[in-house]
C-alpha cells in the first residue's frame, strides 16, 4: 500500500515539475562542499561560497587541507555561520586525509553503512548532511529526508506523525526500488513542492499554515496540513 502511495507521489510530481537535474556540481569534492554549506541557508548563498573557493583555485581536498581555516571562513561568509561551517568542512577533510590518505577515491570500496557511520562520526555532519554527500556525491541509494519530506510524508498520512530521521528515511528506502536516480529525482521533487506548494505552518503555531493546497500537484491525494512534522 505505501509502496503504491509512494510511486503515485513521485509520479504525480514528476509529471508537473519534470526532471530537476539535482545535485549542482562539476566535481565529487564541490558536491561534498555544497553539501555541507548549505546547511540552514539556501542555495544561492552556498553558490557564492563555492564561487569564491573557485576564484581562488581552492576547490580541492589538498589544498584545502593546509588552507588557513580563518581565511576559508572568509571566503565562505556568504553562506553563513561561516565559522562553524568552515570548521566542518575542514573536519571531513581531516577525517579524509587521516583515514584515507586524502581520496576521495579510497571510499569507494566501502561499504554505504559502514561510510554512512563514518560521516556521521565527523563533528558536524549530521543525517541529511551525511545522506546527501553519500547519495548525490558517491552515487549510492540512500534517501534524503530534509523539513520537505517529513512535511509532506506526514501530511499525507504516509507515517505517524512524531516519526523520526531514520524512520522517515527508512519509509523511502524501504518502500521504493534501489534506484540511485529514483531517489536523486524524488527528493529533489519534494523539495520543489515543498517550497511552492506545502509550505511550514506559520513560527510559533500562530495564524493559519501557508499552504497552497489549490493547484497543487498533490492536491487530489489525501491530506491534512495541520498535521505537525519535525
Amino acid at each position: 500500500m505505501i509502496s503504491k502511495q509512494l510511486t503515485e507521489i513521485y509520479q504525480l510530481l514528476f509529471d508537473r515539475f519534470g526532471p530537476q537535474h539535482w545535485w549542482p556540481g562539476q566535481t565529487q569534492f564541490e558536491i561534498i562542499t555544497g553539501a555541507i554549506l548549505t546547511q540552514n541557508t539556501n542555495w544561492a548563498n552556498v553558490e557564492k561560497a563555492i564561487a569564491n573557493l573557485k576564484s581562488a583555485d581552492l576547490l580541492t581536498p589538498e589544498k584545502l587541507h593546509h588552507f588557513d581555516i580563518s581565511q576559508l571562513s572568509e571566503l565562505i561568509r556568504p553562506a553563513g555561520y561561516y565559522h562553524l561551517k568552515a570548521k566542518r568542512l575542514k573536519n571531513f577533510i581531516n577525517w579524509l586525509f587521516s583515514n584515507y590518505n586524502g581520496r576521495l577515491t579510497n571510499l569507494d570500496n566501502l561499504d554505504t553503512d559502514q561510510l554512512r557511520a563514518e560521516l556521521l562520526a565527523i563533528k558536524g555532519i549530521g543525517p541529511e548532511t551525511a545522506d546527501s554527500i553519500l547519495l548525490y556525491a558517491f552515487d549510492r541509494p540512500v534517501f534524503v529526508v530534509d523539513s520537505y519530506t517529513a512535511r509532506v510524508a506526514f501530511r499525507h498520512r504516509l507515517i505517524e506523525p512524531g516519526a523520526d530521521y531514520e524512520q522517515l528515511r527508512d519509509l523511502f528506502q524501504s518502500n521504493l526500488p534501489q534506484d540511485t536516480q529514483l531517489f536523486n529525482e524524488y527528493h529533489a521533487l519534494l523539495v520543489r513542492v515543498g517550497k511552492e506548494f506545502c509550505k511550514p505552518r506559520p513560527s510559533e503555531g500562530r495564524g493559519k499554515p501557508k499552504a497552497r493546497c489549490p493547484g497543487c500537484p498533490l492536491e487530489k491525494l489525501p491530506h491534512a496540513i495541520d498535521i505537525e512534522y519535525f
